[in-house]
């Protein structure tokens, strides 16, 4: 997954709005039950796993950059991948976004098989307080970067995971297109 400002913008502008909605959620989410095993705000997912792709791969937590655009994960930890912090934590209401790598400069990355996942193989996200949120896939979509689905994979419910795909794009040294896997809990 090449690094590029202009795609970065695309998800930048979705992690706000994302960001607003979670904050507008947060702020009215004085009825939940306090029979959680940790506060929501301690709850974070650890681990993915995905049978059908016979991956597992742990979890960290992106956030933003001081220009404003979402982390990715570091190329240093291709197995990794990385929470959108800002996202609903995955078996909460809202949209949950994972990001990964397909691909490092000389091998495959942690997403580099996402493409092959087909409707109804379950997706299993471990979290910090215990649980597990399991989704089943409903749709994996490949989508031209100027054509990123911002409100749909950063506002609408469910888990969604995100990669690059596609084309290489040599004169720019970035992928034409990004992978994007819609799941709903199950």
């Amino acid at each position: 997954m090449a690094e590029s400002p202009r795609w970065l913008k695309i998800v930048a502008a979705g992690a706000i709005t994302g960001m607003v909605l979670f904050a507008m959620r947060a702020a009215g989410d004085g009825d939940r039950d306090d029979d959680q095993a940790e506060p929501r705000a301690a709850v974070v997912p650890r681990n993915l796993d995905i049978p059908a792709l016979d991956l597992e791969a742990p979890l960290m937590k992106l956030g933003m950059t001081s220009g404003g655009e979402v982390e990715l994960p570091p190329y240093e930890k291709p197995s990794t991948a990385g929470w959108f912090k800002h996202s609903a934590v995955p078996g909460d209401d809202g949209a949950s976004v994972i990001i990964g790598h397909v691909d490092t400069k000389t091998a495959p990355a942690v997403f580099y098989k996402l493409k092959q996942l087909r409707k109804g193989q379950k997706i299993r996200v471990e979290r910090s307080d215990g649980k597990t949120a399991e989704y089943s896939v409903d749709s994996v979509e490949q989508v031209h970067k100027d054509r990123f689905p911002t409100r749909r994979v950063y506002v609408e419910d469910g888990l969604r995971l995100v990669t690059c795909g596609g084309t290489f794009d040599w004169a720019t040294h970035e992928y034409r297109d990004n992978i994007i896997v819609y799941a709903s809990r199950t």
